[in-house]
Formats: structure tokens, C-alpha cells, sequence
């Protein structure tokens, strides 16, 4: 049968001693005296039948034992703190924070809120944008909300919402419209494409299923981000890909016009929440998102 852990008051007066390299550092963050570390770490010794500290000259060396314990106790110290915070930051009164890239929050989210605020008033939904720089894993984020293809990573729970679906689209106002507006997919091939550097894999996913060699398209105007690249497109600059939930509005409206319709890609549109952290409020949260992309019309 395995023995008991510790007293958790010995793991501490060890775990700071060991990382301070003095008892008297310990104590004064601990708040107690040197002889309370003192005792800590005999019972400590005790409790374990090792030595874990050896005089050297006037201060103490850790034993190899105690290097052991040393590097466990200060990965579970430290990870007990970041569960901590998480739990503080996850009180009922802490807004969820939900990260996503700045055209997904301007072009799809941005005009829901209003919905989803009378929907889930509880949540307090707080949003955080940013274009590739953006991890759940760091403090600061609850969920992260991000066309990605699979495999999902171990230590996420991956809630996903919808396939991806991308397409061709252009203005109205666009030069070429007429001429291109009822031509085939492959007259595409003699324009110059509008697109992103930030995902040069979008035109050649399309242009695959469509009976198109990835290299016969000719690539223009690039963009550093999704929203700049359909906001050009509206303004007529040319023929832009563009994942279809980000344009919907804009089709309703006549702004854009998607000829060839959309195709699906590996990828989903997923709320990825870390394992660590759970939240009741992700899975509600990723209801909502689901039954409202589930809502929109398909082009």
C-alpha cells in the first residue's frame, strides 16, 4: 500500500527553501520563522527517510533526493497557482474571454452580439482580436474561436461548429463582373487574384475540387489580413476567397456575389477551450455559435 504524501506545510517549507537556496529566504516569504522551516523540513526528512539537505560550509546543498523533489514540487507548485488563478479568474462574476481573429470579429461576430447577449446574458462575454498571435493556453483567454483543419491538439477540448466552406467572390462594381459573372470557374485562371499572405493555401484549396491546376491561377493584390482583403473586394479591386459565413452578409445585401458557390475544406470552425480549464460557459457558448451559423443562408 502506498504511503500518505506529506504534510502539505513540510512540501511547502521544502519547495521554497530548495528554490530560495536559504531557509532564512523562506521563511520571510512563507511569514514564519527560520526555526518553523527548520522543523517543516525534518518532518519532511522524516516522513520520506531521506536526507534532502547536507551542510555546505555555513548554508545547505541538496541531496540528489532533494534535486528529485526540488524539480517535482516547483512543476506542482507552480501549476497549482495557475489552477488558482483560473478558478479566481473563472468566478461567477469574470467575463468569459473569447478570442478570435479581427475579421471574424468584425464580418461574423460584431453583428450578432446583440443576439447573443439577449441569448446568454450570463455569459459576459468579453472579446479579444488578434491574427495569429493568439493561444488559450496563456493567461488572459478562456476560449479561442479559429478556422483550423485537424488533428486537434491533446490538451484542448475542441468543440466544432462547422465545416469550413470558401469561395470566389466579387462587387458588382467590379470591372470584369459582367464577363465573368456567368463564365466558368477556369476563367479564373487569366485574373489576378486578390488573396491573403497570412493563408496562401485558400486559392488552391478551391481551385483543386474545381477541376483547376493550383498553378494556372495568377495571384495579384495581396493582403496582410482576411478583413482587408474583403473589404477590397467590396470596393471592387478585384476577385477575393473568402470563407462563406464572412461574406454572408454582404451576399444578402448585393455587395458581393459568389458565381462558383463554396466548397468545403478540411478545416472547421472550432471554439477550442484548454482541457485545464473547464467552463460550463464554453458549451453553451458553443451551442449558440452552432445553431447560429446553422441559420445562415447556403450559397
Amino acid at each position: 500500500m502506498s504511503r500518505d504524501l506529506p504534510p502539505l506545510n513540510a512540501l511547502r517549507a521544502f519547495e521554497a527553501a530548495a528554490r530560495l537556496n536559504s531557509v532564512s529566504q523562506a521563511a520571510e516569504q512563507l511569514h514564519v520563522t527560520h526555526g518553523a522551516v527548520s522543523r517543516q523540513l525534518k518532518v519532511l526528512e522524516e516522513h520520506l527517510g531521506v536526507s534532502l539537505f547536507v551542510k555546505d560550509g555555513r548554508g545547505l546543498k541538496l541531496t540528489d533526493a532533494g534535486a528529485r523533489l526540488r524539480d517535482v514540487s516547483a512543476e506542482a507548485f507552480e501549476r497549482l497557482r495557475e489552477v488558482c488563478n483560473e478558478l479566481t479568474r473563472h468566478s461567477a462574476d469574470a467575463p468569459f474571454v473569447l478570442g478570435c481573429s479581427g475579421s471574424l470579429l468584425a464580418r461574423w461576430l460584431i453583428p450578432r452580439l446583440g443576439r447573443l447577449n439577449a441569448d446568454l446574458p450570463d455569459l459576459r462575454l468579453h472579446l479579444s482580436a488578434g491574427d495569429g498571435d493568439l493561444d488559450p493556453r496563456r493567461p488572459g483567454l478562456d476560449a479561442l474561436l479559429v478556422f483550423a483543419e485537424p488533428p486537434w491538439p491533446a490538451d484542448m477540448q475542441v468543440f466544432e461548429l462547422a465545416s469550413e466552406r470558401i469561395g470566389p467572390v466579387m462587387s458588382p462594381r467590379f470591372a470584369g463582373y459582367e464577363r465573368l459573372r456567368q463564365a466558368p470557374a477556369s476563367a479564373l485562371c487569366g485574373e489576378p487574384l486578390l488573396h491573403t499572405t497570412s493563408r496562401p493555401q485558400a486559392w488552391p484549396s478551391w481551385a483543386q475540387p474545381h477541376g483547376i491546376e493550383p498553378g494556372a491561377l495568377k495571384l495579384g493584390q495581396g493582403f496582410e489580413h482576411l478583413y482587408y482583403l474583403l473589404e477590397a473586394a467590396v470596393a471592387g479591386l478585384g476577385v477575393a476567397i473568402a470563407p462563406q459565413p464572412l461574406v454572408a452578409e454582404d451576399l444578402r445585401a448585393g455587395r458581393l456575389v459568389a458565381p462558383w458557390g463554396f466548397s468545403e475544406t478540411p478545416a472547421h470552425l472550432a471554439l477550442w477551450l484548454p482541457k485545464r480549464a473547464a467552463d460550463g460557459r464554453a458549451g453553451q457558448l458553443a451551442q449558440w455559435l452552432k445553431a447560429e451559423l446553422a441559420r445562415q443562408t447556403t450559397y
